[in-house]
């Protein structure tokens, strides 16, 4: 598994507390499974809770909360785009030590794609892809809609929008992973 190593690294060097503290991050794995199909391959997905635990934590929630968004955009970008993972996604508690420090504790559901090829020696090489993150949108040239062969209209869509979107198989492009 990838993504722990991943976002520790991530928060350390994002969030000075953390930097100057390393030690009071602590990462643990919660309620790990290995999901695999009958499929062909021996490929699988490990879907578990990530649980982060900042002690004696002196800075503002934000200064984490933040990075971490930004890791969940790359790294599990689900979480943000699905309304209903992320009614779930994050979650946090808190215990307040003092008027200056608090414990912190922060569980991510987290999944990892691990590809498994027989490849051409008989050997198999295992892979971990990366989540397919948000692209921006492309703008749309005439869009020409044809029935039984002809032409039933012609129209031009509005431009796109100032965001972006998760990354999704599009069907004039090769397939990815």
């Amino acid at each position: 598994m990838n993504k722990p190593d991943s976002l520790r690294a991530h928060l350390l060097a994002a969030v000075p507390d953390l930097a100057r503290n390393p030690d009071r991050l602590l990462v643990f794995i919660d309620n790990g499974k290995v999901r695999c199909t009958a499929a062909t391959s021996l490929s699988f997905e490990y879907e578990y809770s990530l649980q982060l635990i900042l002690t004696d934590f002196a800075g503002h929630p934000d200064t984490v909360m933040l990075p971490i968004l930004g890791w969940l955009r790359v790294n599990q970008p689900e979480l943000l785009a699905n309304l209903d993972k992320s009614k779930e996604g994050l979650k946090f508690e808190v215990d307040i030590l003092d008027g200056s420090k608090v414990d912190m504790s922060i569980s991510l559901p987290l999944t990892e794609r691990v590809v498994v090829k027989l490849n051409d020696q008989g050997k198999y090489d295992v892979s971990h892809p990366a989540d397919r993150g948000y692209e921006m949108y492309e703008p749309h040239g005439p869009i020409e809609i044809y029935a039984n062969g002809e032409q039933v209209t012609t129209y031009q869509p509005p431009a796109a929008p100032d965001g972006m979107a998760l990354a999704s198989p599009h069907p004039k492009r090769p397939q990815h992973g």
